[in-house]
């Protein structure tokens, strides 16, 4: 049964609805979606998380669906976030540090097309700065990074017991981290109006 509970567990947010005015949303997969979401609902600025299923073409993707590597899902954290707090290529640079976006259809010992690395954006700025990541961490790491990018398709949440599952299970299976791998986040420069 897919997700029925709307609030996050860490911090009572509202999942799915109600963001705050001036919110932006991107989608993540780095792998298994439990340790990923974990290191992302941490953040300051981001407002909630949930984990789920996008990039398929199941119109009613389950875990077991999904796992079995037919449906095309990956499994991916949903983010909402206040860009004043954080913005999105501080986010990219967490999202590209902390699993290794190398690797194709596998995150270690998780194999199979659900555990690709993926990033679904919602606007053209986001997909022009996770591509410009992308080239940037394909030097960094020193060898192309496989990461999925593209706009944001149908997002279908997981089931109840996967949202925040390492908050209630603090001893779960988690293979996420850093990578030793870095890159500085591009300066902006703002130019006066004339």
């Amino acid at each position: 049964m897919l997700a029925k509970t709307h609030t996050h567990y860490t911090n009572g947010n509202t999942m799915f609805s109600d963001y705050p005015e001036g919110s932006e949303q991107a989608i993540f997969g780095m792998g298994c979606f439990w340790g990923a979401e974990r290191i992302l609902w941490k953040l300051d600025g981001v407002h909630v998380t949930s984990v789920g299923y996008a990039g398929g073409t199941d119109e009613s993707p389950d875990y077991h669906k999904v796992c079995s590597g037919r449906t095309g899902h990956a499994e991916v954290v949903h983010v909402v976030y206040d860009p004043k707090v954080i913005d999105f290529d501080a986010l990219l640079k967490v999202f590209f540090e902390n699993h290794d976006p190398t690797q194709g259809n596998r995150q270690g010992n998780d194999v199979g097309s659900q555990y690709r690395s993926t990033i679904y954006t919602f606007t053209d700025a986001q997909l022009d700065q996770a591509k410009a990541a992308q080239a940037r961490y394909s030097d960094a790491y020193g060898r192309p990074v496989t990461t999925e990018i593209a706009a944001a398709p149908t997002y279908y949440p997981a089931e109840d017991y996967h949202q925040q599952y390492l908050a209630k299970n603090p001893q779960g299976y988690c293979s996420h981290g850093p990578t030793g791998v870095s890159c500085p986040i591009p300066q902006r420069v703002n130019v006066p109006a004339e």
